[in-house]
């Protein structure tokens, strides 16, 4: 129902809240295999692009109302671009690049007349046929053989601004819910606390639960409310080693603690790591940790090339000297 809003509120036609239908069953935590996530299946260059922010401590693709409010911007870009409602979608789903490319050699400004060529994957040919599907089965499922459909029932929150970071368990206790409550609300959230890179955090709890919170959030000590591991550096240690020995990645160890403490390490120097019973490193994680292993080669390889080429010109000089 808020997703409907937000669509009507930017101008749209309200049946777009089905898109996420065939895009991923509306299941916030959906990732495709092209790193799209979220209800809206963002890739991350068009979400940040949308104002999605995206890093180690959160992700607002999966964020239903941030990202509906982005994908209402994206589908109104893409409906200036080509006027018609077909073609904007094709775009959502291929790139308005891909869409531009196809119409410039078909020479046609028509969805329609698109799918008798080779210049659209297959995906985006059945994309706007599926969702036309979605919407007629979602509005009457019983037509379809889908017997006592029942509304999905959103739970009614609000929001209360905390200090940020303040772990999830914490929140609930306050709250007096369940841990899985505050996630549910929160999805954008991934690790066990709200983010340590903002001074505060607007956090949803349950509609009713607000004043029960606050009087609860007031008696806990600020230092007992963000769980952390310790980890003591000892003589000659590095990064490297750090990283090595408590087998987190150096990424981590930055999110957790800044860059600056890494340059002049001594010994008996307290680093935060992140709770043991708290936290699980993720697929994502590793991914991630990958890529930036792979952008650090690209970079030190480039780098050796370039010194390469620099001495090369410099023998040149001497013998033209």
């Amino acid at each position: 129902e808020k997703m409907k809003e937000i669509l009507i509120e930017k101008g749209l036609p309200e049946d777009l809240v089905y898109l996420p239908l065939i895009e991923s069953g509306f299941n916030v935590n959906a990732r495709s295999p092209r790193k799209a996530v979220g209800p809206w299946q963002f890739i991350e260059s068009t979400a940040k692009r949308y104002g999605l922010i995206i890093d180690w401590w959160r992700d607002e693709r999966r964020d239903p109302i941030k990202s509906t409010v982005a994908a209402a911007e994206y589908l109104k870009d893409l409906y200036r671009m080509f006027g018609d409602w077909s073609l904007a979608l094709a775009a959502y789903n291929a790139g308005e690049g891909r869409i531009f490319k196809a119409l410039n050699k078909a020479g046609e400004n028509n969805y329609w007349m698109l799918l008798d060529t080779s210049y659209l994957p297959s995906e985006t040919k059945n994309y706007v046929p599926k969702y036309i599907a979605a919407i007629t089965i979602a509005k009457q499922p019983e037509n379809f053989g889908f017997e006592e459909v029942g509304e999905y029932e959103t739970m009614k929150y609000t929001e209360v601004v905390i200090p940020s970071p303040t772990d999830l368990d914490i929140i609930a206790k306050c709250a007096e819910v369940d841990l899985n409550t505050i996630k549910e609300l929160n999805p954008e959230l991934k690790r066990w606390s709200t983010p340590m890179n903002v001074k505060q955090y607007i956090i949803r709890i349950p509609e009713d639960k607000k004043e029960v919170f606050l009087s609860n959030f007031e008696k806990i000590k600020p230092e007992k409310r963000f769980s952390y591991d310790v980890y003591t550096v000892k003589k000659g240690d590095t990064i490297h080693k750090i990283a090595r020995k408590t087998r987190l990645s150096k990424n981590v160890l930055y999110e957790m603690n800044g860059t600056e403490i890494f340059k002049n390490l001594k010994p008996n120097t307290k680093i935060m790591i992140p709770p043991h019973e708290k936290f699980t490193l993720t697929k994502e994680d590793m991914f991630q940790d990958k890529k930036i292993s792979k952008n650090k080669k690209i970079k030190a390889k480039k780098t050796r090339e370039a010194s390469k080429i620099r001495k090369a010109n410099k023998v040149k000089k001497v013998k033209t000297l």
